[in-house]
């Protein structure tokens, strides 16, 4: 059995065993991401309408004003869990709230880029061959995928 790289502490904090190329990518993630929710539109990035599903998909009035409503709130929590993913990209351990944080950036990043790239769930366990144009894209979405596995695990224990 492979070791959890997410541990659970008896203090309830959690021990990262990333390895420096892991925290790379993790620390290269807030930017793009902050530039989706920034300057892209649901309309215009299937990623972002993944993210941003229409509550009132039949009603353009209803949904306008819970985008009022909501949608900022929505964007403001995401921004903040980027924020803390950003500052604890190389720490060795997060408290409850950190580890909240980084699964929420981390399946949100997953997510858009799941969307991006048309993964479904009949591609799991498929390998992509390395000059495929989107591999190294599926690689960052497949990675995401078991950190977040491991996240879960670690906050479930």
């Amino acid at each position: 059995m492979t070791p959890r790289r997410v541990a659970r502490r008896a203090d309830g904090h959690f021990d990262l065993d990333l390895p420096p190329e892991e925290r790379t990518l993790l620390r290269s993630l807030p930017a793009s991401m902050r530039l989706a929710l920034t300057e892209g539109t649901p309309a215009d990035d299937p990623g972002l309408a993944r993210l941003n599903p229409k509550a009132y998909p039949a009603d353009d009035e209803l949904e306008a004003e819970y985008r009022d409503l909501i949608g900022n709130e929505l964007d403001a929590g995401r921004l903040a869990a980027l924020d803390t993913l950003e500052a604890t990209a190389d720490a060795p351990t997060l408290d409850e709230n950190q580890m909240e944080a980084w699964m929420r950036a981390i399946n949100d990043t997953r997510l858009l880029l799941g969307t991006r790239l048309a993964v479904t769930e009949d591609r799991a366990g498929r390998e992509v061959p390395d000059d495929h144009p989107d591999a190294q894209a599926i690689a960052v979405y497949d990675y995401l995928s078991w950190l977040e596995e491991q996240l879960v695990e670690a906050l479930l224990d």
